[in-house]
């Protein structure tokens, strides 16, 4: 085990760990998981840009947005489950942004 500390950077980077303990995902990590599940300039999803949703997605659930071309665009936490996102308001928000193919380009600098 290597101590933190002493750590300073290894392969690629895939997230990082809020102060409370959590993981966050950085896009650098997309390549890696997009051929196992892939949104934009870091705003939220609303339901009018919504095409289409997996059926039973629990609220807060972590999910990868892709495009109506399947390409992978980015990670989110649902707003509302898919049960809600029949009802929403057509500018609810469904989908919290939180990385995109973007962002890797626009924060460059400060990933690492």
């Amino acid at each position: 085990m290597v101590n933190p500390d002493k750590l300073a950077s290894i392969g690629t980077c895939f997230g990082k760990f809020t102060k409370s303990g959590k993981f966050r995902l950085h896009i650098t990590a997309l390549y890696h998981l997009a051929p196992y599940v892939q949104f934009l300039y870091g705003h939220h999803i609303s339901k009018s840009g919504l095409s289409r949703i997996t059926e039973n997605t629990p609220q807060y659930q972590g999910v990868v947005i892709f495009s109506t071309n399947n390409i992978p665009l980015g990670f989110g936490v649902t707003a509302k489950s898919t049960m809600d996102c029949k009802y929403a308001d057509p500018m609810a928000t469904i989908c919290f942004h939180q990385a995109d193919v973007g962002e890797y380009i626009r924060s460059e600098d400060s990933l690492i």
